[in-house]
């Protein structure tokens, strides 16, 4: 007898979809052990927060220091394991007293343990982990862990586990900076999300199967720019498609010379920046661009110049709602890829870490 044929992209999907169930998970992960108040005690708070990742974590890592400032009024950063490795100069300058966090979903991504032994040996700074594994190089190296093991996958393309952990940083966040309500907040994510989730995969697919495009553009402007790369970098992995990201403003001065109906163009709009980036939206509408657009609550200008609109229609504040921005973007991307005739689940020249021989 020989085994089933795997379904393509059974995996992916499956992640994706069950991202509320896993959040909740995480949360009561988190809870169970009082992760985040042990965090805090044994991290006092600093003036100066550095996020570090690769790929999916670097976006992670973009959008938790966006709301770390928000959340706390200290300062964060963003930056990939490749700059403060090669860099170290331009990232530490003027940073003694930061705080790093280290972000890997699977605690071997050989630049984020040398970025990790970078701060902890040789720069004798104090380093907090996040990742969704345990008994791994990256726990050994940092001082302390943050463990989301729920968020754990077993495709290669990284979705639940980018959702989970930042909503695990941003709960540390609101924990450092006093927001119960805010986590409150991040606690009813799941519940609404699922709502948000439900119809989506159904009509996405329509809209994959209805249409071509050559090329794929994500805008996003403040805490959604990390988001929006996440989810051009979803429909490269999947779909090997082209795809860029500008921030929503940016896209006016030099990139909107290549929109086209060929060109799908998705917005992902904030609350704070609605007015402005609706502006943009309706500017690349006008050009005969072809529009997807996700937003929380959408008005008439919007429905009017959305080709496929996304509105999430959370009851929540604008930070507590950033996991769910990316719903569409996987969705794209995995949808994309298997009418494309490929697996998700298998992108080529992908693995699921990268490990790097080291030369030395």
């Amino acid at each position: 007898m020989t085994a089933d044929k795997p379904i393509p992209g059974a995996h992916t999907q499956a992640e994706i979809l069950s991202q509320p169930w896993c959040w909740r998970e995480c949360f009561q992960a988190l809870d169970e052990k009082d992760q985040l108040g042990q965090t805090c005690i044994r991290f006092p708070a600093r003036a100066d927060w550095l996020f570090v990742g690769c790929g999916t974590s670097y976006y992670i890592a973009l959008a938790a220091a966006a709301s770390w400032t928000h959340l706390t009024g200290m300062r964060a950063r963003a930056v990939p394991a490749s700059d403060l490795i090669l860099f170290p100069h331009l990232v530490l300058s003027g940073s003694s007293l930061c705080q790093p966090v280290l972000i890997s979903r699977s605690g071997h991504t050989s630049e984020v343990l040398k970025a990790a032994e970078y701060l902890e040996v040789k720069s004798n700074i104090r380093t907090l982990a996040i990742s969704c594994a345990t008994h791994q190089p990256l726990e050994e190296i940092c001082t302390a862990t943050l463990y989301l093991l729920p968020a754990d996958e077993q495709s290669t393309v990284m979705t639940r586990s980018f959702s989970s952990m930042l909503l695990g940083l941003q709960a540390l966040a609101a924990a450092y900076g006093h927001q119960a309500s805010f986590a409150e907040a991040l606690r009813g994510l799941p519940n609404q999300a699922q709502a948000a989730l439900d119809p989506l995969p159904a009509r996405l697919q329509d809209f994959v199967q209805a249409n071509e495009f050559a090329d794929y553009v994500f805008l996003g402007q403040g805490p959604l720019f990390g988001l929006a790369n996440e989810c051009m970098l979803k429909v490269k992995e999947m779909s090997r498609s082209y795809a860029q990201c500008f921030h929503t403003l940016e896209f006016r001065h030099g990139p909107k010379a290549i929109v086209s109906p060929e060109t799908l163009i998705t917005f992902l709009l904030s609350e704070t920046g609605f007015e402005a980036e609706t502006e943009v939206l309706e500017e690349v509408k006008g050009l005969g661009g072809t529009t997807l657009v996700v937003t929380n609550q959408a008005d008439v200008a919007v429905r009017s110049a959305a080709d496929f609109p996304v509105e999430l229609n959370l009851d929540l504040p604008e930070y507590a709602r950033l996991a769910a921005f990316v719903f569409a973007g996987q969705l794209l991307g995995y949808f994309t890829g298997l009418k494309k005739g490929y697996d998700p689940d298998r992108p080529r020249h992908l693995s699921r870490v990268v490990i790097l021989n080291d030369k030395d």
